[in-house]
């Protein structure tokens, strides 16, 4: 799984979000690191909504504009779980090595 994909999921496992809200808590998940833009977001939640990770959850206007909210499915918070879990592993295998090279 990429990071913005890794990422998009993190920021709606709480909740759902619009497109904005998804790029600002992307943005502080990620300590600034990674920056969506509104087309590559766009691309990546049609994405995710076909592959049935995230759905549309809700439309309303805000300001004459359209906002729509996504939220994760259930299939979406499994990909998220076993994708933390790989990372997790990762990490631990990392940092053993790490402590075996400073003994």
């Amino acid at each position: 799984m990429r990071e913005p994909t890794f990422l998009i999921l993190t920021a709606l496992a709480d909740s759902p979000r619009h497109g904005y809200g998804l790029i600002t808590e992307v943005d502080r998940l990620s300590d600034g690191a990674v920056a969506l833009r509104p087309g590559t977001l766009y691309g990546s939640l049609d994405r995710l909504v076909e592959e049935g990770l995230v759905a549309r959850d809700r439309e309303e206007v805000v300001s004459g504009r359209l906002r729509r909210y996504y939220r994760l499915t259930a299939d979406g918070e499994a990909a998220l779980r076993a994708e933390t879990e790989r990372l997790r592993r990762h990490v631990e295998a990392a940092t053993l090595r790490l402590r075996a090279a400073r003994a």
